[in-house]
């Protein structure tokens, strides 16, 4: 059984009863594979059992989860519902207040508006962990849990255009290495910045369809489930197990092309050639991101957004863990990069 389906029968047989008049909301999102779906019967050998997120007022959170862990059964749907969680075992069920649990989990309260820095400084698994799962009962005054999803469930027009521009000047910035490592024989270094474009064209095609890239391990899952990726799952592939940095020039000109269509398709820009084309005299292929770039940016409407580096997000500043899984840390990084104030 997937998670979200155990969870939810776990809230609807058990968990709802022993809240039974108490204003809530309950759902299984934040962390977690079930949550985006990716669970598999590998996942259910840690951190994985009958889970349930359960928001009262603050007021309430000790005498409901007093109640709640004292009502619980010893197992649920064949798994115990006290488990080993994170390195703690604790009951599968959490009670906590709405507005702390995104304060922890974003770094900001999303009733209370979100703030430019607030989207760019939201690492895009933590967004993807918010927005996803299900909610399964939402009986908190309004503004309430799914008021915050939707509020969170993309970015607004001019900020997404930010985002992929600055996604296509990651692409810009090393696409032309590809060939040049290879021409100097260096296939292991040409290989390495193969690897690395692959990764930023995958980010790029699932930003376009509206999807938070989750972190590398559910990358090419993500992907995969994309309507319409075989194709560029397949360019991509060709890429990665190239031998010879001519064959992986010709993967990455493949996935170039179907990215800069898609990027047409949603006419978030001028419309652009989607060919390849020589970088300046040097016999490499390059789709020139740069240009796209300069196109979202061109679209752009908002004079802040517009006057901002083009570092981007985050999750395009900085590849540390350490620092994503930490809101206070990712706030002043991105804050401090792109000059912007809380």
């Amino acid at each position: 059984m997937p998670g979200i389906e155990l969870s939810r029968a776990f809230y609807g047989e058990v968990v709802a009863p022993l809240v039974s008049g108490v204003p809530h909301s309950a759902a299984l999102i934040g962390p977690g594979s079930e949550v985006l779906a990716f669970d598999t019967a590998r996942s259910t050998d840690h951190d994985w059992g009958p889970r349930v997120l359960v928001f009262v007022p603050a007021g309430q959170v000790a005498e409901v989860e007093a109640k709640v862990v004292a009502g619980l059964p010893e197992r649920f749907g064949g798994f115990p519902t006290v488990f080993s969680y994170h390195e703690r075992v604790r009951p599968g069920v959490t009670v906590t207040e709405l507005g702390r649990w995104l304060v922890e989990r974003l770094g900001f309260d999303p009733r209370g508006g979100v703030s430019l820095l607030d989207w760019l400084s939201a690492p895009w698994q933590r967004l993807a962990e918010v927005t996803g799962g299900e909610v399964f009962h939402d009986g908190l005054p309004e503004p309430g849990l799914e008021a915050v999803r939707a509020a969170l469930r993309w970015y607004p027009q001019d900020v997404w255009r930010y985002v992929l521009a600055c996604q296509w000047r990651r692409i810009a910035q090393e696409e032309p290495f590809v060939g040049r490592c290879g021409e100097v024989g260096d296939e292991l270094g040409s290989a390495v910045v193969g690897t690395r474009l692959v990764r930023e064209v995958m980010r790029l095609a699932l930003l376009l369809r509206r999807r938070y890239p989750p972190y590398a391990k559910w990358l090419g899952s993500a992907l995969a489930r994309l309507p319409g990726s075989a194709e560029l799952g397949e360019s991509l592939g060709a890429a990665v197990a190239a031998r010879s940095w001519r064959e992986r020039e010709e993967g990455l000109s493949a996935a170039y092309g179907r990215v800069a269509a898609l990027q047409n398709r949603m006419a978030l820009a001028a419309r652009l050639d989607e060919g390849v084309r020589g970088f300046h005299d040097r016999p490499f292929r390059v789709i020139g991101g740069e240009r796209f770039q300069e196109a979202l940016m061109a679209s752009v409407s908002d004079p802040v957004v517009r006057g901002l580096p083009l570092t981007g997000c985050v999750d395009q500043l900085a590849d540390s863990t350490e620092l994503l899984v930490r809101p206070e840390r990712t706030r002043l990084v991105t804050a401090a990069a792109l000059g912007l104030t809380a």
